[in-house]
């Protein structure tokens, strides 16, 4: 990873794709453990996290992860997940956070040196761009060693520096290793 001490950095976490990359590489994310490495790599600012959660369940799977995130040194940006009825009469839901990362990266842009995108979503490519003209320097994290690649190859050619989840694994796997079809889910930290 090519990161320089005196970098101020931020850190961007598109929540359902990471969590979508981290089990085609059949690991859960330690995000303490995320964070810590992030911030021996340079200053960190600010890390945030997007995610949508479902506001008219009792209790949501997501909402102790989000929870320990807030209390634990991450800005959590939430939304409710909308859902509708698809055209073969299916109940879908939505949840798309990519508008909100966006602003921030755009808003943050002028505090920092370094923007660190973990998401593979090709619709970033010109917001890295954007972020690139005004002399910021972009990483993105995702992986390419899954069926299919969880990566946009735009985004990859864009970004300054990609980062393959698979080699952070070591350093950001939570604590009893592999995930097991019983594992939790993105619901603890």
């Amino acid at each position: 990873m090519l990161f320089y001490p005196q970098e101020k950095l931020a850190l961007f976490i598109d929540g359902a794709n990471l969590y979508g990359a981290a089990k085609g590489l059949q690991f859960d994310i330690d995000y303490k453990r995320l964070l810590e490495l992030f911030a021996r790599k340079g200053v960190l600012v600010r890390a945030f996290y997007y995610t949508a959660v479902a506001e008219d369940q009792e209790f949501s799977p997501l909402r102790p992860l989000v929870d320990w995130l807030d209390y634990n040194g991450f800005s959590v940006v939430t939304k409710p997940l909308k859902e509708f009825t698809d055209a073969q009469g299916r109940r879908r839901v939505k949840g798309n956070m990519d508008i909100e990362l966006a602003i921030d990266v755009m808003e943050m842009s002028d505090q920092v040196d370094h923007i660190v995108i973990f998401s593979g979503d090709g619709d970033f490519r010109r917001l890295v761009e954007a972020a690139q003209r005004k002399g910021r320097r972009v990483s993105v994290v995702s992986t390419i060693r899954t069926q299919p690649p969880m990566v946009s190859d735009d985004l990859r050619r864009q970004a300054d520096n990609f980062i393959e989840l698979e080699e952070l694994k070591p350093m950001i796997m939570r604590e009893g290793g592999q995930r097991t079809p019983h594992s939790p889910t993105e619901t603890s930290p």
